[in-house]
């Protein structure tokens, strides 16, 4: 193998593009393209694990250290605001001070912050320690986007995404059955104690094998003014989605955030218009297929996070399963994101991003539909098919839209990519969570009573009514204790009914977001800066 730096100086319109400098080729296997993509993946595991894994040890948390329900939802909550509030900031830090460097340091940071969870004797120090585990994960995940777009040369570019995208998609599956069989058999606290051997590892292989990247352009100085507005409207977004299901959609709360979001990111927008050196150049968004990317990236994630969202509920309170029963059902989903995104990023590759993206959403309408058709009985077949085909739809734009995204952006603005990337899907799976999950919460308060009065069971008042309707909303029979059995089996009739009408509606309402998602992905194309990625090569 033979290290190479030549890189191609004559971008679109005859324009020089942005070259990375002091990625001199290394010695040995340093810089080497896949064992720089080895080296990133096992740090973006940990980030998409933890999104997954921790729910699963709640319970066993609240019930070791005294925790309310409010404190289990901030565990969640607290890392996911500091990790969608925080990534395209950090990807700008990758771009001012080196990928490599802002890489390791996010997964250092990521398994200290682990370890310091685990070792935790309260639910306010692992609810602290969760916001810096979000803030390290938003520190790594764009850097390693970027160190990706400035190892592989274009032709092999949409190969590595695939392989990244399996690997996040891999491990937010499977986190759920990791998480299970931890908490089953070890204790909670090896959930987080996990993420350290693999930082660890992580860590060392960075030390060793990546090589820093810069662009000769990169910026110079900070956009403070600017990330302090975007951060402010980010948060006020998110803040309104994560509350809107406690507060309610028509609530004073949740507008005001979505108003003060709403005039943040104008006050943002005006700004970048006037700075120097803007934290996101609004330039940046004349890139039709850029800004398509977002977009399509945003709409997959409200369709695939909140359509999934339900399907936990309805495998472990409807059919009953365990924590690991209901994760094993979903590997076929699992199974073809890990056989789909290296095959998509071929095909990618090959013909372009346009047809397998539209293709890729195609098939994920398809998939929510069929989810739409789900119900108490349907068997593990059945289940599987459409699980199966959710993956297979999902693998190509989990890949195409990454691509479109940051190979559509100059090098030197990568890591602002990269954060814009993760940033989109983080907010599409809260509006797909939170937009979704009113779609549920609708249909279950119109249908609920009427349900009731038809099977004949004993009136509800009001207050009973929307009791009970809280817990049907998770797939939950509200059946009081001491109630006879025979009873206790219409109320559970009721409950699972009614759940899966709501669930059938949510699904079908994803379907409709993908089936929109299909055009949008008609917008696509290749990358036109992909070209400049490639400075180091040992192909």
């Amino acid at each position: 193998m033979t290290s190479q730096t030549t890189i191609d100086t004559t971008g679109p319109g005859g324009k020089t593009p942005a070259t990375p400098s002091g990625a001199t080729p290394g010695k040995g296997l340093r810089g080497h393209p896949w064992l720089t993509l080895i080296t990133v993946a096992v740090g973006v595991m940990m980030v998409a694990l933890d999104g997954t894994i921790v729910a699963i040890a709640n319970p066993a948390i609240g019930k070791d250290l005294g925790a309310s329900w409010s404190d289990l939802q901030w565990i969640t909550n607290a890392y996911f605001l500091a990790l969608a509030v925080s990534l395209i900031t950090a990807g700008k830090l990758g771009d001012r001070f080196g990928h490599r460097q802002t890489f390791l340091i996010g997964v250092a940071g990521f398994a200290a912050s682990s370890a310091a969870i685990g070792l935790s004797k309260g639910i306010t120090a692992v609810i602290v320690f969760r916001v810096f585990q979000g803030l390290f994960g938003a520190l790594l995940m764009p850097a390693a986007l970027g160190l990706l777009r400035a190892t592989f040369p274009a032709e092999k570019l949409n190969m590595a995404i695939g392989i990244w995208g399996m690997v996040i998609g891999a491990s937010t599956a499977g986190g759920p059955i990791l998480g299970g069989v931890l908490v089953e058999h070890v204790n909670w606290q090896s959930v987080f104690f996990i993420n350290v051997p693999v930082g660890v590892l992580a860590v060392v292989l960075g030390v060793w094998i990546l090589l820093d990247h810069r662009a000769e352009n990169a910026p110079r100085s900070f956009d403070l003014l600017g990330i302090a507005l975007l951060s402010a409207a980010m948060f006020c977004l998110v803040w309104a989605l994560i509350k809107a299901p406690e507060w309610g959609w028509g609530d004073l709360k949740t507008w005001s955030f979505i108003v003060a979001s709403v005039v943040g990111f104008g006050l943002f927008a005006l700004w970048e218009t006037k700075v120097k050196e803007p934290l996101i150049p609004l330039a940046l968004f004349r890139s039709v297929p850029l800004s398509a990317g977002v977009v399509l990236m945003v709409l997959m994630a409200i369709a695939f996070m909140g359509g999934l969202f339900f399907v936990t509920f309805y495998l472990q309170n409807v059919h009953g399963m365990s924590p690991i029963d209901a994760g094993l059902h979903l590997l076929p989903l699992t199974g073809m994101m890990i056989v789909g995104s290296p095959l998509a990023g071929v095909m990618i590759t090959k013909f372009g991003p346009r047809i397998p993206l539209a293709g890729g959403m195609a098939c994920t309408a398809v998939a929510m539909y069929g989810m739409s058709t789900l119900d108490a009985g349907t068997g593990s077949g059945v289940m599987s098919v459409w699980f199966a085909l959710l993956g297979l739809g999902l693998a190509p734009v989990m890949v195409g839209a990454t691509e479109v995204i940051v190979g559509n952006a100059p090098m030197e603005l990568s890591g602002v990519a990269g954060g814009l990337q993760q940033a989109a899907m983080q907010i599409g799976g809260s509006l797909g969570t939170a937009v979704l999950g009113a779609v549920m919460a609708s249909k279950v308060d119109n249908d609920l009573a009427g349900n009731w009065a038809e099977a004949g069971l004993p009136p509800l008042t009001p207050a009973q009514t929307e009791q009970a309707a809280l817990t049907v909303q998770q797939g939950i029979a509200p059946v009081p204790p001491g109630t006879p059995e025979q009873i206790a089996a219409k109320i559970t009739e009721v409950a699972h009914t009614t759940f899966i009408d709501g669930m059938s509606l949510a699904s079908l309402t994803a379907a409709g977001v993908a089936a929109v998602a299909v055009f949008v992905a008609f917008l696509t194309k290749r990358g036109e800066n992909a070209e400049a990625g490639a400075g180091v090569g040992h192909i």
